[in-house]
Formats: C-alpha cells, structure tokens, sequence
C-alpha cells in the first residue's frame, strides 16, 4: 500500500528521473537513506515500472502522429494474437489499445510525412492477416503530452 510520501516521490520521479535522492529528500523532508530505500520498494513491487529518456520527435524528424481505428476480419483469439504480435514489431507502433465498441485496435502512429504514412500504411500495417479495415485520423495540433499518471497525494 502506497502512502502519501511513496506517491510523493512517485510524483517527483515522474517528472524528473534524475532527480538524486537527496533532490527528492529535500523536497519532501526526508533523508536521502529513506528515500532510497523506498524507492527500491517502489521498483521490487512494480509501482515504478522501468526508466526512459523522452525524446524529441520533431528534433528526429517524426512530424506526423496518426491515430488508427483497426477492425478485424473476426474477433478471436488466433486473429487477436497475430495482430498482437505483428503490431509489437513495428517500429512506428507507439501504442496500441484493444478497445470495446465499434472497432477492435486503437493504434498511436508517428511517422515522418505523409509519404512515410502511405508506405507504412501500405507496405506493413493494413496487409496484417486478418486487418479488415483501418480508419486514419491525422494530428493537426498536439494540445497536451505527457507521460505522467495521475498520483493522488491523499
């Protein structure tokens, strides 16, 4: 069970991973032993699930994000896991939700341009055995990005 200082330091860790423990300790007053402490707690029971480095997508030359709505042929669990397994290798893929209601997959795209699209969308994504049809929905401005879950601090 997670108390106030876990979801504390889960919040700060959130928004800075570089954040040293006795960074941590000083706004939350608490020694830098005790935060450390917790936070492989933290680690070994899976709050904190794995450290990454957020990059710039722009600065890479990924301009366009696509949403996809992906439907399938039949709804099963050989179709479900061939699409499972295929979508995992593609670089492309930032996400991909199985979703209840009128389609199957909602898929996060981010490509170059819309040539990288038509490629992409054409040589990979909508060949997928078992792909009955896909529905592009094109970004035109990102209003919020974050990666950051919600840590209630009651």
């Amino acid at each position: 069970m997670l108390d106030k200082i876990d979801r504390q330091i889960i919040a700060l860790l959130q928004q800075n991973a570089h954040l040293t423990n006795a960074e941590i300790g000083q706004q939350i007053n608490l020694s830098k032993t005790p935060v450390h402490e917790r936070i492989k707690r933290l680690e070994r029971e899976g709050y904190i699930d794995r450290y990454v480095a957020l990059v710039s997508r722009r600065k890479l030359g990924n301009l366009l994000t696509v949403y996809c709505q992906v439907s399938l042929d039949k709804q099963n669990r050989d179709t479900f896991a061939h699409f499972n397994e295929i979508v995992r290798t593609l670089p492309e893929v930032l996400e991909c939700n199985l979703v209840s209601g009128s389609f199957d997959y909602l898929v996060k795209v981010i490509v170059r341009d819309m040539d990288h699209y038509n490629r992409f969308y054409q040589e990979e994504f909508s060949v997928i055995a078992g792909v009955q049809h896909i529905s592009s929905f094109f970004v035109m401005d990102e209003v919020k990005n974050t990666t950051a879950v919600p840590v209630a601090l009651t």
